[in-house]
C-alpha cells in the first residue's frame, strides 16, 4: 500500500511539474513572438529613417 501511495504522489508531481513546464513554454513563445514583431517594426522604422537621409530632394 506504501509503494503504491509513493507511485501515486511521484506521478501526480510529475504531470504538476509538466504543466508548469508546459505553460511557461507556452508564455515564452508568446513573449518571444512579440519580441520578433518588435524588432520587425525597428527594422522597418529604421530602414525608412535611413532612406530618408539619404535621398537628396525630398525635404
Amino acid at each position: 500500500m506504501r509503494t503504491v501511495l509513493w507511485i501515486v504522489g511521484i506521478v501526480g508531481g510529475a504531470l504538476v511539474l509538466l504543466g508548469l513546464l508546459l505553460e511557461a513554454v507556452r508564455w515564452l513563445v508568446i513573449i518571444g513572438a512579440i519580441a520578433l514583431v518588435a524588432v520587425i517594426v525597428l527594422a522597418f522604422v529604421r530602414g525608412r529613417q535611413m532612406m530618408r537621409q539619404h535621398s537628396p530632394g525630398r525635404r
